[in-house]
């Protein structure tokens, strides 16, 4: 397999209240200024934002017009009948300096009603602080009666299940989770094509602009599934497939275990260690798209680890 089977993506990193430098420092990149990033988005197809092919025959082309031009011949026949106009998923590296939102994101029937875009995701944990924590769920025992006083009485925080991550542990997020990353996580985030998302606490903190950040209760309290509790983490180890939905499956690949390659599909390819792909040299964060039509059988092993991201073919 040479370089060019892969496709790779100019990231386009975005400034955050909770953002630090750990894309820098951790994973290497060059950050555009000083200011405190918090997201790398490595792959996107947003109307306003556009991943564009850094090298190659395709180089200068965007994601859209790959999907919209040559979705046969780059992710496979198997999605030429796809109904979405725009490629379904959105990539990211988050580096989290300090505590996100408590948040949450619509199902698709309240989305729709609330004129925002549904968005199930999912946290594959790169790198933990000790001590380091992530929220999901609600804790037991917690009602939607005692969640209002708690918004009340800005007691939010304890409403929410608490888990403590390590290096390689996951977590699905389906809509409808109330969920936060916590400070000191460094964090590869799949989820659906979707920039909607309702807070309902933010530490009482001001915004990049020295205001406080809107929060979205009422649509919130529409969204949130209080008979989601306690959810458990995905620990390192646990076998191959973290996470699948509807929407993506994302399993945890290494040495000796190959690259699993579907008849018409195309791979995304998302390094957790410096991972050796044929000619091409990867490094952690450096997502890589592997079209369909790319051969496979009769070169190299990847060597390394990596997560594979595919998506299911709808009917």
């Amino acid at each position: 397999m040479s370089s060019n089977d892969l496709l790779h993506f100019r990231p386009l990193y975005q400034t955050r209240v909770w953002g630090g430098r750990q894309l820098e420092t951790f994973l290497g990149r060059s950050l555009p200024d000083a200011q405190p990033y918090g997201e790398a988005w490595e792959l996107v197809d947003r109307e306003q934002e556009q991943s564009v092919v850094v090298a190659g025959p395709l180089a200068g082309t965007s994601l859209h017009a790959l999907w919209a031009e040559r979705r046969t011949e780059i992710f496979g026949e198997a999605y030429s009948a796809h109904s979405a106009a725009r490629f379904p998923l959105m990539i990211k590296v988050l580096d989290c300096a300090d505590d996100l939102s408590i948040q949450v994101h619509p199902p698709a029937a309240k989305a729709s009603l609330l004129n925002g875009e549904p968005k199930t995701e999912m946290w594959y944990v790169v790198h933990a602080d000790t001590g380091a924590r992530m929220y999901a769920g609600l804790a037991r025992g917690v009602t939607r009666e005692s969640f209002e006083t708690a918004l009340e009485d800005g007691s939010v925080a304890r409403c929410v299940h608490a888990l403590e991550p390590a290096a390689g542990d996951s977590l699905f997020v389906p809509s409808g989770r109330l969920h936060a990353l916590g400070r000191g996580l460094l964090v590869y985030e799949i989820q659906q094509n979707s920039d909607t998302t309702y807070r309902v606490f933010d530490w009482n903190r001001a915004g990049l602009d020295g205001r406080p950040r809107q929060l979205h209760v009422r649509e919130a309290m529409q969204c949130i599934d209080f008979a989601d509790v306690e959810p458990a983490l995905c620990r390192a180890g646990e076998g191959g497939e973290l996470a699948a939905c509807e929407h993506f499956v994302v399993s945890r690949r290494q040495t000796g275990q190959g690259c699993v390659m579907r008849p018409g599909r195309f791979r995304l390819i998302m390094p957790v260690t410096s991972t050796r792909w044929g000619s091409a040299s990867l490094v952690p964060g450096q997502l890589s798209l592997l079209p369909a039509n790319a051969a496979v059988a009769g070169h190299p092993e990847p060597r390394g680890e990596w997560l594979e991201i595919e998506m299911p073919v709808a009917g």
